[in-house]
């Protein structure tokens, strides 16, 4: 990657980065300004509504799932409500987006529930928690298994409505500057990973650092730090963190589907109609489904790129460790869950529903997975990697909006 455009958007995501990525702006750029050009005008008493988010402008991946959202909201609603896109710090800094949500400066948010631990302790099983629910899980969850009911009763309390909007799908354990083979090599092993996983690691020996995105390679090049965990392929590719930490640990036990959301304030929701209600939840839930995808595509493209050209050596935990890290995260997420009453109705639910999610997938993904490499050595491969569709990803074929009378 090239060096200045990743001190450029480094410096960009230092305040706002505890999920992202970076990469080249320009397919952002074009994107952006596609989404401008498509956008409806806005009618004569239009409701213009205010999007802050927790990312730097034009971030690839998460931040397009803003900008995806509030493009759709306009054009489903044929102009009758707008939403302009703030971008980290451009209005409010990063993590005060919630506050101002709340309190009316502004209109809506998009960034990630557990940014809003420090509110109420609930918030971040509408995220991710370690050992929790991959991304098809928790929208089973959110949809059908009672999640919505208790996210908009704890969000309430705060004056604010809120949505899924966006998922990056399961993320990698992390880079390690040496293999991890057993428990001990935990003790004294300076990671950046923040959050509930910062707290499973601690209690594995380790010390958990919170540095900013745009200071990881930095930090482990220096030797500040011995690994850091980031989103997965497609965004790790771009950081170049291949460079100084060759081994890299799969899947991640802190962040198995992490969930991006948005938020609005409870006043402005309920000003609006009905179809301007519905067409703000199908914004949320076409870029839920969008990003997923997306996010399929590009860390299959990486990994390839990262394992073929950049000679990264995969590695998993061995079954001591991940039992290990089953049994804190347990414990961690337990503790949190009996904070109050609120949390833990949502923390009986979210278990409830990952007993559910693991009994099934037992007889369903995890038998066909593995059943699914056998014999692959005996299967044709493609000649050459498909390569990377020159438009964005939610302009390809099939991949188009819903129109206003296909809600």
């Amino acid at each position: 990657m090239d060096r200045r455009k990743f001190l450029k958007f480094g410096a960009a995501g230092a305040a706002a980065a505890t999920t992202g990525a970076c990469a080249d702006s320009s397919n952002a750029d074009r994107e952006a300004e596609s989404a401008a050009e498509s956008a409806p005008a806005p009618r004569r008493g239009a409701k213009e509504l205010s999007m802050v988010t927790t990312w730097p402008k034009n971030f690839p991946g998460l931040g397009d799932m803003a900008t995806r959202t509030a493009d759709l909201i306009g054009r489903l609603t044929e102009g009758s409500v707008t939403v302009k896109v703030f971008a980290a710090g451009e209005l409010v800094p990063p993590f005060e987006s919630f506050d101002a949500v709340s309190t009316g400066a502004a209109d809506m948010y998009h960034g990630a529930e557990y940014y809003w631990q420090g509110k109420a302790k609930g918030f971040p099983f509408f995220a991710a928690v370690p050992m929790g629910l991959t991304a098809d899980e928790m929208l089973g969850w959110i949809k059908y298994g009672g999640g919505q009911e208790l996210w908009d009763g704890l969000s309430a309390q705060f004056n604010i409505k809120p949505f899924p909007a966006g998922n990056t799908g399961q993320q990698m354990g992390g880079w390690f500057k040496r293999e991890i083979k057993t428990l001990e090599d935990f003790r004294g092993l300076n990671m950046r990973i923040p959050g509930l996983g910062g707290d499973v690691l601690r209690r594995l020996g380790g010390a958990a650092v919170a540095i900013p995105g745009g200071e990881i390679f930095q930090s482990l090049q220096s030797g500040a730090i011995d690994a850091t965990e980031w989103v997965g392929p497609w965004n790790d590719l771009a950081f170049g963190f291949y460079r100084v930490a060759p081994f890299y640990y799969g899947p991640g036990f802190h962040e198995p589907g992490p969930m991006l959301s948005c938020g609005m304030n409870l006043d402005v929701w309920n000003s609006l109609t009905a179809h301007e209600q519905l067409a703000v939840s199908t914004a949320c839930d076409w870029a839920t489904n969008q990003s997923i995808a997306e996010y399929q595509h590009q860390n299959a493209l990486a990994l390839n790129t990262l394992v073929n050209d950049h000679k990264v050596q995969l590695r998993s935990f061995s079954d001591d460790i991940w039992r290990e890290i089953q049994r804190v995260s347990a414990e961690v997420i337990s503790e949190i869950g009996q904070s109050d009453a609120t949390t833990k109705a949502i923390y009986e639910s979210y278990i409830a529903a990952r007993g559910r999610a693991m009994r099934w997938s037992s007889v369903s993904d995890g038998p066909y997975l593995r059943a699914r490499t056998l014999g692959t050595e005996y299967e044709r491969k493609p000649a050459e990697t498909p390569r990377q569709p020159a438009s964005p990803a939610q302009n390809a074929p099939g991949n188009e909006p819903p129109a206003d009378n296909e809600q």
